[in-house]
């Protein structure tokens, strides 16, 4: 599978993750690395894990979830 955004700017370039919100391919260069805070009931309350899932985003959704 080839890089979404590569194949638009027509330069093939191999894929190594896909993005969580929209499913494109992405490439090293064109992926977007963030953590995101996991919660669970627990009890009467939240309770928050102590190490935060890996999210993984295509540019375009990684701005549109980061600019207001």
């Amino acid at each position: 599978m080839n890089c979404y955004d590569c194949h638009q700017a027509g330069t093939p370039t191999a894929a190594v993750a896909v993005c969580r919100t929209c499913g494109a391919a992405l490439c090293p260069d064109h992926l977007k690395v963030s953590t995101q805070e996991i919660h669970r009931q627990e009890g009467m309350g939240l309770s928050t894990s102590r190490q935060p899932a890996r999210r993984l985003t295509c540019p375009t959704c990684h701005d549109a979830e980061h600019r207001f």
